[in-house]
């Protein structure tokens, strides 16, 4: 049965390949960055083609604006038409490749996936059996929609004063906080999940999680020399949630390590954030209670004091 499942699957891609091999080419049409697509999309669960996906980014490089709606055009169609887990799990990893590339072009018009997984259910075989798969691409899709809308606002924001950089600062890093939260759902989590594809897959998620908790940690470590009173207690927030992230994240990687993900074999080392900054931010929050305070005690003597002066004149 699995091996007529792979002819099947097979002759789906195969048929794909001569669809476009007729096509009409045209300046507006790149047909080779098309059937590198498919071939980097391919229904096979047991490899990746990193080789038609390193040709796909070198395309979008070479010219973003016109190839890249090829590849947002035969991805969309590819998504839609195949309802294969496979299909829609390499269409994520090619897609977040091209993200990845942070070309201005691409961030621009990737603000939104050309592809809607947020319900996503395999087609192909019975939900027993995919149910894993099936939760698997709409976490990894949850994901890459945020990403791409991330990396798009981060791409268009404008410079502003120290003030506003601060508040900026505070949101983007809130920002990322949430896209790590994101990743961290992302785990086979069915008995039927240790393929060769969910590996490689893990293995991008792995790399990806480095990558957004390290400008988390970074991100704070810049901002606490600027911090004010006004900005004391979203900082702290902030700093709370990146150590408890840093536990989580230490908890997935022995997750990943177990289930044999390459790239979690050694857990990273990140640059600590500075204890003393964080107490003189936590200073700084009992300075404005105890402010409030004083001012709330003055308020009230002061209008006992007009109380009395009411009461004299009488």
């Amino acid at each position: 049965m699995k091996l007529w499942k792979r002819a099947a699957a097979a002759i789906k891609d195969r048929k794909s390949l001569l669809a476009v091999g007729f096509s009409r080419r045209t300046s507006h049409h790149n047909l080779d960055l098309e059937a590198a697509i498919i071939k980097a999309t391919s229904h096979d669960s047991s490899s990746v083609d990193y080789s038609n996906a390193h040709r796909v980014y070198k395309w979008i490089r070479s010219s973003p604006h016109l190839n890249l709606k090829t590849l947002i055009h035969t991805l969309s169609s590819r998504v839609s038409h195949t309802r294969s887990w496979i299909v829609s799990l390499k269409s994520l990893m090619l897609l977040h490749g091209v993200i990845s590339c942070k070309l201005p072009s691409v961030l621009g018009e990737l603000r939104r996936l050309p592809f809607d997984l947020s319900d996503f259910s395999d087609g192909h075989s019975c939900l027993s059996k995919t149910w894993g798969f099936n939760i698997f691409v709409r976490a990894y899709y949850a994901f890459l929609r945020s990403y791409a809308s991330f990396l798009s606002d981060q791409f268009h924001r404008r410079p502003v004063n120290r003030r506003s950089s601060v508040n900026q600062e505070i949101e983007r890093i809130q920002k990322l906080q949430s896209l790590l939260d994101l990743i961290l759902q992302i785990r086979p989590i069915a008995d039927n999940m240790k393929r060769t594809l969910i590996l490689e897959a893990m293995d991008c998620i792995v790399i990806e999680s480095i990558n957004i908790y390290g400008r988390i940690c970074s991100g704070v470590i810049r901002m606490l020399p600027s911090s004010g009173k006004a900005d004391a207690a979203a900082t702290l927030k902030i700093i709370n949630k990146a150590t408890s992230q840093g536990e989580d994240l230490a908890v997935y990687f022995e997750f990943c390590k177990g289930f044999g993900v390459p790239n979690a074999r050694d857990t990273p080392q990140f640059v600590s954030i500075p204890k003393a900054e964080v107490e003189t931010i936590k200073n700084m929050i009992e300075n404005v209670g105890e402010e409030e305070v004083v001012e709330e005690e003055k308020a009230m003597v002061g209008d006992d004091h007009h109380r009395e002066m009411g009461d004299f004149r009488r």
